[in-house]
């Protein structure tokens, strides 16, 4: 009689569990609630992958631990009539190798297989099909097109009258599809970070240093991009949009940048460094000079 009553109370926590399961069958679960989808760029689904079955894993780990928590409780209650204290188990050296053996194969296993990932993600393109400058600044953007020698000098968002913030003047960055893209990442100012959240990878930009970013984007769209850093009194304002399009639509935005046709915001060119605010780094040859 007694087991099956044990019986019953480890059923309760695998019960909730294996309904929990079934019920992540929407696209948003099935991805563990990221934003964007697998296809959004070569990289993304390597990601929700990596976080998907980081998330079972420890799933599976705390309904175990739940269980035996839930069991332990249960069974060696006290009853009625019973005084004292139960029988008091230490020292239990199986009990303290599982313990501590267990967790280290899963940290290790989860550091490796992020690294494998991550080494991927991080890997130089030696032939990039566009390469692109990108500066943050407070509290704005600009892009340098550098296979294109075209640029986009990008401003700080605002308010509309109700409070919202407007995105028609948003920096745009665009790019074209299923081509692969070089980002160089460089501040102008502070420590900014350039994220744009569906590709669900960000780098931040350190003043005096310039890092990369290498993916192909798949998937045709508008996609958010952000400031991911704290950098000041505007930060929450230091937004940007990325397009995705087709080639000819991208040859067409770049011709409309070099013929003035964006302007004040692009033309032909290149800006550089020269409107840093630090210019007494050690890489524009001024440090020391008053």
């Amino acid at each position: 009689m007694r087991s099956n009553r044990r019986l019953r109370w480890a059923a309760i926590p695998i019960g909730i569990a294996v309904a929990i399961v079934l019920a992540g069958c929407t696209q948003e679960q099935l991805q563990g609630w990221l934003p964007g989808d697998p296809e959004t760029t070569n990289h993304t689904s390597r990601t929700i992958g990596l976080w998907v079955t980081s998330w079972i894993v420890l799933l599976v780990v705390g309904v175990i631990t739940w269980g035996l928590i839930i069991w332990a409780a249960v069974v060696y209650r006290r009853r009625k009539g019973q005084s004292g204290l139960p029988v008091q188990l230490r020292y239990n050296l199986p009990i303290e190798v599982f313990y501590t053996i267990v967790p280290l194969i899963l940290v290790v296993g989860f550091f490796a297989f992020t690294a494998r990932d991550q080494a991927v993600i991080e890997t130089p393109d030696p032939d990039p099909d566009v390469q692109i400058e990108v500066f943050g600044k407070r509290w704005a953007w600009d892009f340098n097109y550098v296979t294109d020698n075209a640029y986009y000098s990008g401003v700080q968002a605002d308010f509309n009258a109700d409070g919202t913030i407007n995105t028609d003047n948003l920096p745009v960055l665009v790019l074209p599809v299923d081509k692969s893209v070089e980002i160089s990442i460089e501040s102008r100012d502070v420590i900014h970070s350039f994220w744009v959240v569906d590709f669900l990878y960000k780098k931040d930009m350190v003043p005096g240093k310039t890092n990369h970013m290498y993916f192909t984007p798949t998937k045709i769209g508008t996609y958010q991009g952000k400031c991911a850093e704290l950098c000041g009194e505007y930060h929450s304002l230091m937004l940007f949009t990325v397009e995705v399009v087709s080639q000819e639509d991208y040859d067409a935005y770049i011709d409309a940048l070099k013929s003035g046709a964006e302007a004040p915001y692009g033309g032909e060119g290149q800006i550089g460094a020269d409107f840093n605010t630090n210019q007494s780094e050690p890489r524009n040859g001024t440090e020391g000079e008053e």
